[in-house]
């Protein structure tokens, strides 16, 4: 049994950079054209505008891949958490881990084992963690 959460991106990193190249070849261009007729000042804005919104762009390239796995093997619960590339795996003993949540629904999923633990439910709505913690709980039964 396989439990796959990731983000709700609507463009991917490499439309994101066409879509960025083409701004940057528009923007440049109406900047340039302004600079040919002595408003100088135009190009350097256009160019501070091009860096900040590079860098809001690359921020959303970062985590447009972010994911969260949890698969049920035998004998083992396994979860892996992607973040801006870098992967964190943990495993628990299927008889030893636990899945708990608060009374509040918009908590995090917690699973425990083993002496260690790992949040999930990032990339859930806050009204079905519950349902996927019970939905983990009931695999790790086996029911």
């Amino acid at each position: 049994m396989e439990w796959s959460l990731k983000r709700n991106c609507s463009i991917t990193p490499a439309q994101l950079g066409w879509l960025y190249a083409s701004m940057c070849v528009v923007s440049l261009a109406v900047a340039g054209f302004c600079w040919s007729l002595g408003a100088t000042l135009v190009l350097l804005f256009a160019a501070l505008e091009l860096v900040a919104v590079g860098a809001a762009f690359l921020a959303y390239a970062r985590h447009a891949t972010d994911r969260e796995c949890i698969h049920l093997r035998p004998g083992r619960l396994v979860v892996e958490l992607e973040t801006a590339g870098r992967t964190k795996r943990c495993e628990f003993a299927r008889e030893w881990v636990n899945v708990e949540t608060s009374g509040d629904s918009g908590e995090l999923i917690e699973v425990r084992g083993g002496g260690q633990s790992v949040r999930v439910g990032w990339f859930l709505r806050s009204d079905l963690r519950p349902v996927l913690a019970r939905e983990i709980r009931q695999a790790l039964r086996g029911t």
